[in-house]
């Protein structure tokens, strides 16, 4: 197994993943509180300020994967890879509008999770677990998908073996994380996330100077990556072509307003301390927009430095491994694997809290007090860690790929009941739920293609639409009609300071 290890990188490596380990069983004496309480355990007590969530929510926004697949779509189609950039310029204001709203409500009424507001709101039991159910079935596989950047920055540092045995490296690293979270809650990653960030910047900003110098300057680089493309062929280059447009446009739009419905980006939304913390974090976060862009043009850097790759997600560590020293390589591939521990720990968190408060409480356990809810949310946050382990050891990793395609699909049928419901009581539960339930059918019926996934289909003979807006606008126009007749019934559970803005 350690035949063709990489001595030097694997030493650095090492050293600074046991530096986040101890910082995450440290956390649980940062800001001290009742971890045996869920608003502690699973929200770090919504005491988090601007600075604090500025980290966390960057760094449960902008992952391992992320570093690994922008680069990785890039390096394989060009341009259109971009669209994640896109996305993250759209997704702010939409945070600065809309999610202050939410914070007011949910601290006023003491809700954690986005199907607590969607109950007290509508008052319809069965759309809160819909919007439970969608926020684990969609967070599951964006979990091992973490695993999946870590073990290739594993693989890349020389670690081989056969079967079950080339996973050990990363069930050991995912057995650690899965006891400081555990012990420490939310407040893991939160520490966690200052060295991750810091981390990701300095081996970005090196990339972005250190690489384009030793091939010659940015010049050259687009020079070689579009050679390369017009070699491949097909819809693939250095700008987007005409047919790519729409597709484009509508996956950026379409994933911007489904990312911060996730469970995970909630928990860390949900964590600040108050309105302005949100608002402050809006303004800030897109200079993780501006890191996005310098990590996608790793791709093309792959092309101009003779990256030779049979699967494109191995195209960063590759490229490290040609530009750097060992020593560096390390502290890079230690930044990736940190940066899917930081969004792998508060999405378990997340969809834990979920679990915990919209099923097991509404369906198991009624009369639960906070503490037994905290102790089913840690048991619950083990279980979805070891479910995203399985899917990394005995499910192949394109299969994991393909099925995080429809996350956004997935979570983009809860926009109409939570955002809408921030700005008007006019629709139904029922309606509500019917209009999730057509959205949920048609999103995954459109993305089943005659051999894997496939993001986007036709609107007609007009253009190519991505699957989440085609389906989303059917659910909105289902809900709305139905709201015609079945209006909601529940007790108005606002007042007037919920929403007034900060």
């Amino acid at each position: 197994m350690i035949d063709h290890l990489n001595w030097t990188a694997t030493i650095v490596f090492v050293a600074f993943f046991a530096l986040v380990t101890v910082l995450g069983f440290v956390a649980a004496k940062w800001r001290e509180g009742d971890l045996s309480d869920i608003n502690e355990w699973g929200l770090g007590g919504r005491r988090f300020g601007a600075w604090v969530s500025w980290f966390l929510i960057g760094g449960d926004l902008y992952t391992a994967y992320t570093v690994i697949a922008v680069p990785a779509l890039v390096y394989a189609v060009g341009a259109y890879g971009f669209f994640a950039l896109a996305y993250t310029i759209l997704i702010y204001p939409f945070l600065f509008l809309a999610f202050p709203r939410l914070w007011r409500v949910t601290h006023r009424k003491g809700y954690i999770t986005a199907s607590d507001f969607v109950l007290g709101r509508y008052g319809d039991k069965w759309l809160e677990l819909a919007i439970c159910f969608t926020g684990i079935l969609a967070t599951m596989p964006y979990i091992a998908l973490q695993l999946v950047g870590m073990e290739k920055v594993i693989q890349a540092l020389g670690f081989q073996g056969a079967g079950l045995a080339q996973h050990l490296p990363l069930t050991v690293a995912f057995v650690i994380l899965a006891v400081y979270t555990y012990s420490s809650g939310l407040r893991a990653p939160a520490m966690i996330a200052f060295v991750k960030d810091a981390m990701i910047y300095i081996f970005v900003i090196a990339a972005v100077i250190v690489i384009p110098y030793q091939l010659g300057g940015y010049g050259k680089i687009f020079e070689a990556a579009g050679a390369a493309y017009a070699k491949k062929g097909g819809p693939t280059g250095l700008l987007l072509q005409p047919a790519q447009i729409m597709p484009f446009i509508t996956l950026a739009l379409g994933s911007a307003m489904a990312l911060f419905l996730y469970p995970h980006s909630l928990t860390g939304i949900l964590s600040a301390n108050g309105p302005d913390a949100i608002k402050r974090n809006a303004v800030a976060l897109p200079a993780y927009s501006l890191v996005l862009g310098l990590i996608g043009l790793m791709g093309f850097m792959a092309h101009a430095a003779g990256v030779q790759v049979t699967n494109p997600q191995d195209v960063v560590p590759q490229l490290f491994l040609k530009m750097f020293p060992d020593w560096f390589v390390g502290f890079c591939f230690a930044a990736i694997a940190i940066g899917a521990l930081v969004p792998a720990a508060v999405m378990s968190i997340g969809a834990a809290n979920t679990f915990t408060r919209n099923f097991w409480k509404p369906f198991v356990e009624p009369d639960i007090t906070p503490q037994r809810e905290a102790a089913v949310a840690k048991l619950a946050s083990l279980v979805v860690k070891i479910g995203a382990l399985i899917v990394i050891l005995f499910i192949p990793t394109q299969y994991a790929i393909d099925f995080q395609l429809l996350g956004g699909v997935w979570m983009m049928q809860c926009f109409p009941a939570v955002i809408f419901g921030l700005y008007t009581r006019w629709f139904g539960g029922t309606a509500l739920l019917i209009g999730w339930a057509v959205g949920m059918a048609l999103g995954t019926w459109l993305a089943w293609g005659p051999t894997s996934w496939v993001p986007v289909h036709w609107v007609g003979d007009w253009f190519q639409a991505y699957n989440g807006v085609i389906a989303v606008v059917a659910n909105i126009v289902v809900s709305a009609v139905l709201s015609l007749v079945l209006k909601s019934t529940a007790k108005d559970d606002t007042s007037a300071i919920d929403y007034v803005a900060a």
